[in-house]
């Protein structure tokens, strides 16, 4: 009996308890996600560096080839570089325009009779309109002093018998015709009427003028931009088919050895990416240069009309802009031809 019951004794407490069995499972579950973490973390690191040695190796590839490299990223380049130029041109022009004054400013021209006494009436009355906030009158001899002055020809104006200009008054509408370019107009054809009124010009009128030429040719820029960036895809797409034509053999070996598609088609799309890229930075390269060829005769025009205007490039922005739409670009068409004849390339 003494016998059976150190035997009992002995098997209890040789089996764990419920404890020390819970605290055992979950042990092991922590070493289990724990290295379930490991090995993804591992897989990880190992497909950046599959992906990082690709990267390189595809560039390398490019730098041994320099003139064909060359060659078709200048192409690319040209293709990007137009609608950017174009861009940069639009851009210029809309920061001349905002320099200008863009207020509905209205010019009276008077009758040369029109004595100081009905010029005088004729600006209370029009002060006393409400579509009217300042009148500014400019008699016939301030405006001929300043054309002498502005014009340069001070000594030929002073042999005239007679002051050819006439009296003017600057009319400075409400705000509610501010940018109104049709309201303008209608008050234009109102000041006409007055009797001493012999002309009206709205000042205004070549600003919305510019306003609607700069946006037609913004939206011949993004046209232009849509249909070279087609044409983008189909020159790195032809240049990534004739690449995988000549490494076919290299294809075929791959896949018998267990090579995926996309283990395949990885050095291809790094291929489009860097034709992308190097198209976008030399096109920025063209534009700089187009831009510094034309700012001197810019600069010295603007300096014709006492002007400070010089021209403003695309900048750091615009370069990673480019950099990064060509390599985009670069990118699809490198898909599309792979997606197209990878496929057709089988071990026999």
């Amino acid at each position: 009996m003494g016998c059976r019951n150190m035997q009992r004794n002995r098997l209890q407490k040789s089996k764990p308890t419920r404890r020390e069995s819970a605290k055992k499972s979950s042990r092991e579950s922590r070493r289990g996600a724990s290295d379930g973490r490991a090995r993804l973390l591992d897989k990880l690191k190992s497909y950046f560096q599959n992906h990082g040695q690709l990267l390189l190796r595809t560039f390398q590839r490019l730098a041994a080839e320099p003139a064909q490299t060359l060659m078709t990223s200048l192409v690319v380049a040209i293709a990007l570089g137009l609608p950017a130029a174009l861009y940069v041109g639009v851009v210029n022009l809309q920061h001349l325009g905002s320099r200008v004054e863009t207020t509905a400013q209205l010019t009276v021209f008077l009758k040369k009779e029109a004595t100081e006494v009905a010029v005088d009436q004729l600006r209370e009355s029009l002060l006393s309109e409400s579509d009217i906030t300042a009148v500014d009158y400019i008699s016939r001899q301030q405006a001929l002093a300043e054309f002498q002055t502005l014009s340069g020809f001070g000594d030929v104006l002073a042999m005239l018998d007679e002051n050819p200009l006439p009296p003017v008054l600057i009319v400075q509408p409400a705000d509610q015709f501010q940018g109104d370019l049709v309201a303008s107009e209608t008050l234009v054809a109102r000041l006409k009427e007055w009797v001493l009124v012999d002309d009206v010009r709205l000042d205004m009128k070549w600003i919305q003028r510019l306003q609607g030429m700069l946006e037609v040719w913004e939206r011949l820029a993004f046209s232009l931009g849509v249909a070279l960036a087609l044409g983008v895809l189909l020159i790195i797409g032809n240049t990534i088919r004739l690449a995988i034509e000549s490494r076919r053999d290299e294809i075929v070996v791959v896949k018998l050895v267990g090579g995926t598609n996309a283990y395949v088609r990885r050095p291809f799309l790094y291929t489009g990416i860097w034709y992308g890229a190097l198209g976008g930075l030399l096109a920025w390269l063209l534009v700089a240069l187009g831009l510094q060829w034309v700012d001197g005769p810019v600069e010295r025009l603007a300096g014709l009309y006492q002007s400070i205007f010089q021209l403003q490039g695309l900048g750091f922005s615009g370069l990673l802009a480019l950099i990064f739409i060509g390599a985009v670009l670069g990118l699809i068409g490198a898909w599309l031809a792979v997606a197209r004849h990878l496929g057709s390339i089988e071990p026999k």
